[in-house]
């Protein structure tokens, strides 16, 4: 069994997006805000004691600021698994902002994380986030003995562990056997 900390990446900055008109999947490359850089530095100070061998992160910009700030701060090189990205509210890459995001979010909320009987929505279903994430994670476990840190999204922890409304810099121990 191996220790996994699923930590959430620090605050984003979204005005450098939202101020370009960005639209769906461009709002990734948002960086962190220096609150969400300080959190990055807070979690890596308080995971330095489990004696992580590993980092992955989620490919998006928020993610890897955050892996970069933890790796540089625990000494770990930073690997990247784009299966550990954020759940697609729209699998059309269209959503035009928050509002779209959220609107997605609450009808997955309303049919607890799943596609209703028979309909296809353009959001990802939890089930489906589950799966990759879970698929990512064992492809890293699998060359380490030691505690591994995920840096990811809320999302991708709700799915794995049904944990909700993990803070930015956040984390949650995941134990799993692969």
């Amino acid at each position: 069994m191996t220790q996994i900390y699923l930590v959430r990446h620090g605050q984003p900055d979204y005005a450098p997006v939202d101020s370009r008109g960005w639209p769906g999947m461009a709002a990734d490359a948002a960086p962190l805000t220096p609150e969400g850089a300080k959190q990055a530095e807070a979690v890596a100070d308080l995971l330095s004691g489990i004696g992580a061998t590993y980092l992955v992160s989620s490919p998006f910009t928020r993610a890897l600021h955050s892996a970069a700030i933890i790796g540089h701060r625990l000494a770990l090189g930073v690997r990247v698994d784009y299966d550990l990205r954020d759940w697609l509210p729209d699998s059309t890459g269209s959503w035009r902002g928050v509002a779209d995001v959220r609107a997605a979010e609450a009808e997955l909320d309303e049919y607890d994380g799943e596609w209703p009987e028979g309909i296809r929505r353009s959001w990802e279903p939890l089930s489906v986030v589950r799966a990759r994430a879970r698929e990512a994670l064992a492809r890293h476990t699998a060359s380490t003995d030691g505690p591994v840190l995920a840096i990811t999204h809320a999302m991708v922890i709700r799915a794995l562990t049904g944990e909700r409304g993990v803070e930015h810099g956040g984390h949650v121990y995941f134990s799993y056997e692969g």
